[in-house]
């Protein structure tokens, strides 16, 4: 069965990369990048310390925006290429005609198709981080990045001439030629970019790398590689028209879907936003001991009036999702009365004791300790009530693939660093989607007419 799924994998990839759209979709992505340069300029005045400053961190936006458009075409043309035109041409029926199980038949497929889509990725990535560093021309004074035209434009033009030869005197594939020659071609391209300034001078490749906008390209990838799965999913019942319809339809759901499933999955009011969270004494650190004390800093006054007793709850996020503090019930007492606190009676939980403005004071309190994920920190949301969940709306929620989990350009143009666990979840995310939508494939396929 694997030497199968091999196989099929290695025969759809050949044909996907032949494809012509496939060709054409990347150049475009190339041409597009450096129309970028130009149409990014006084539009992002304002530098900062991140990777990306004044009018380039427009620019990697629209640049990021533009592979992610690219990619959702490549998804929809190529798996049609493979799966549903094979059908309508009744060519599948050679393959389904011997013992081969429809399931390894879809997850070549898939890898097929995945694997010419991640090639083109890297190579429309490599456009995007050669017109980062060549960095928008906002003045007339701005100086053309000779490196960066030389190695790029060298690479891409010594792909076409290579293919368009091996074509004219063997024989081979156009489109394939140029899509293998120009991976290596362009990766190597920027390498070479790094290890020059912008006045030819020699430099240590770390200058010039950006390591936190690779990562955004790599989450970007992933979301690509699901889109890539939904399109498997579509075209084995669908035609291309409406695998192109079904693809546009995840993908701008899935942007959506935080705005029309999110917010009514999980409701809270925020208080406020913390600017700083101090204990009381190193023995309260963590807020997760009995009689902890924080005394928390706020952006700006309550939004409404916290009066001493009131129940104390933060988290990351501003609909109260996956609450930091945990949830409890109310305290009922006098606030005042350090005994109230602590009786046996009263259930654990975090109690604002003292608020005054902008600073409040929380204590753990209870018969035992409120059980805490970790202690409050700047820029955590502050609420008063638990978040109230609508679990028909939350799966919805966890069914549509969230594009926004995969976009990461806030953490690179806010300088924020993008932790290695957050990333791995992402991957998780994607590989659990990917199957998902795969199960759905072998499903619709399994009882598909093909002869």
């Amino acid at each position: 069965m694997l030497n199968q799924l091999l196989t099929i994998a290695r025969n759809t990839f050949v044909e996907s990369v032949r494809q012509p759209v496939l060709l054409l979709l990347v150049l475009a992505c190339a041409l597009l990048q450096v129309f970028n340069t130009w149409t990014a300029a006084f539009s992002m005045g304002r530098s900062s310390t991140a990777e990306v400053s004044a009018d380039n961190k427009l620019l990697l936006d629209i640049g990021l925006a533009t592979i992610f458009g690219c990619g959702v075409l490549m998804a929809s043309f190529l798996a049609t290429a493979v799966v549903s035109s094979e059908i309508e041409r009744r060519t599948m029926l050679t393959v389904i005609s011997k013992p081969i199980p429809r399931a390894v038949v879809v997850a070549g497929k898939y890898i097929g198709v995945a694997g010419a889509i991640t090639g083109a990725v890297v190579i429309m990535l490599a456009f995007l981080m050669l017109a980062i560093r060549h960095g928008v021309l906002s003045t007339a004074g701005d100086h053309l990045d000779q490196p960066v035209l030389l190695f790029g434009f060298g690479a891409v033009f010594a792909s076409l001439l290579l293919a368009a030869a091996a074509n004219y005197m063997y024989g081979w594939s156009f489109n394939q030629t140029a899509m293998t020659t120009l991976l290596p071609l362009i990766v190597l391209a920027y390498v070479a970019v790094l290890l020059f300034s912008k006045r030819w001078e020699l430099q240590s490749p770390m200058v010039d790398l950006k390591p936190k906008i690779l990562v955004a390209c790599g989450a970007m990838a992933l979301a690509i590689l699901v889109l890539t799965a939904v399109a498997t999913a579509a075209s084995t019942r669908l035609g291309q028209v409406m695998t192109i319809i079904t693809c546009a339809a995840v993908f701008f759901g899935g942007l959506l879907s935080n705005h029309f499933l999110g917010r009514q999955a999980y409701q809270n009011d925020v208080l406020g936003v913390i600017a700083s969270a101090e204990p009381a004494s190193t023995a309260d650190e963590g807020l997760g001991s009995r009689g902890a004390t924080y005394t928390i800093t706020l952006t700006d006054l309550p939004r409404q009036r916290v009066p001493a007793g009131s129940s104390f709850f933060y988290g990351a996020n501003p609909n109260g999702f996956s609450l930091a503090s945990g949830t409890f019930a109310p305290f009922e007492g006098d606030a005042s009365e350090t005994a109230a606190l602590f009786r046996p009676e009263t259930p654990p939980g975090l109690v604002v004791v003292e608020s005054d403005g902008t600073t409040l004071v929380v204590r753990n309190v209870g018969r035992e300790p409120q059980a805490v994920a970790r202690a409050p920190r700047s820029d955590d949301y502050v609420f008063m009530r638990p978040t109230r969940v609508n679990p028909l709306v939350a799966g919805l929620w966890a069914v549509v693939p969230n594009m926004h989990y995969f976009w990461l350009l806030d953490a690179v143009t806010q300088n924020r660093a993008v932790p290695v666990t957050h990333f791995a979840m992402i991957v998780v995310y994607a590989s659990l989607q990917i199957a998902a939508f795969l199960a759905l494939a072998v499903a619709l396929f399994q009882r598909r007419d093909v002869g």
